[in-house]
């Protein structure tokens, strides 16, 4: 994803310096005009926008590290966007610690997966103040086509996990549905153009349909999933929500892994359920 979000950057004709960790990530944006940083401290440097793209709580914990991370060398003003997923509570810390450093931050996770980061039509859920939106919104519009303003630090993340609760159980609905179809002798195809024209219609059985052969899918993986819904989860609780789907579909999404598909396309889940007796 951060990948194709650099590059989408660069298209626009911004300046860009990179850090990753995997050196290759590294080598093939400096091939396409990248300059290359030796950390994250570095990287933030001589910048007046930062952009974070990380798979966990821990990962954003360690790039924006006071003491050697991001927080450490960002000059006063600089804005520092985060668009990975990860728990609300831990973007509020970092926001405060930003705040407490004379820099600014947003939390901008992204709905569209890894065809809309190439494209550049990512969809970005903000937090933050009115004003640091405004400032992100040319940067944020390089790399998506809508840039939705969700409220405080934090807000952009909870609007995020609430998608993606939403988004597993449609999917996994979406999946019972069409298996139950199948058995019952139903054509897969012509069950989803009744769906599609009739109240059952949702993104997971229109724009990405579970069944083989009746869409093209790939780009949001088994894991991916079950990380997200662990921070729904996590977030439930703290907030006591209560959400006996969003915890089912955490425990189906954690099956899946255990059967060994964690790298499947998260639309696996009707294969997986196919395979049930």
């Amino acid at each position: 994803m951060g990948g194709h979000m650099a590059r989408s950057i660069l298209r626009k004709g911004h300046k860009l310096v990179v850090f990753d960790v995997n050196e290759s990530a590294v080598s093939n944006l400096a091939e396409v005009g990248a300059d290359r940083a030796s950390s994250p401290a570095e990287v933030a440097e001589d910048v007046e926008v930062v952009v974070s793209m990380l798979p966990s709580n821990q990962h954003v914990l360690d790039v924006y590290n006071m003491n050697n991370g991001l927080l450490s060398s960002a000059k006063r003003n600089t804005l520092l966007i985060d668009s990975s997923t990860i728990d609300p509570f831990v973007s509020q810390t970092l926001g405060k610690s930003a705040a407490t450093s004379g820099v600014s931050f947003l939390d901008c996770p992204v709905s569209g997966g890894v065809n809309a980061a190439k494209d550049g039509t990512l969809t970005f859920m903000v937090g933050g103040s009115k004003e640091n939106f405004e400032l992100a919104k040319p940067i944020l519009k390089s790399m998506g086509s809508r840039v939705i303003h969700c409220g405080d630090v934090g807000m952009g993340q909870a609007a995020k996990l609430c998608n993606n609760m939403l988004l597993a159980v449609s999917m996994i609905g979406t999946a019972e549905a069409f298996n139950l179809g199948q058995r019952l002798g139903l054509d897969p195809k012509l069950l989803a153009d009744v769906v599609n024209s009739s109240t059952g219609r949702c993104w997971s059985s229109e724009l990405y349909n579970p069944v083989p052969d009746i869409l093209d899918n790939g780009g949001f993986g088994v894991s991916l999933m079950a990380k997200d819904l662990g921070l729904v989860q996590s977030a439930a609780t703290k907030v006591e929500a209560t959400i006996p789907l969003g915890s089912l579909a955490h425990q189906i999404y954690r099956a899946i892994i255990a059967h060994g598909s964690a790298k499947k396309d998260f639309s696996f889940v009707y294969q997986f359920l196919k395979g049930q007796k």
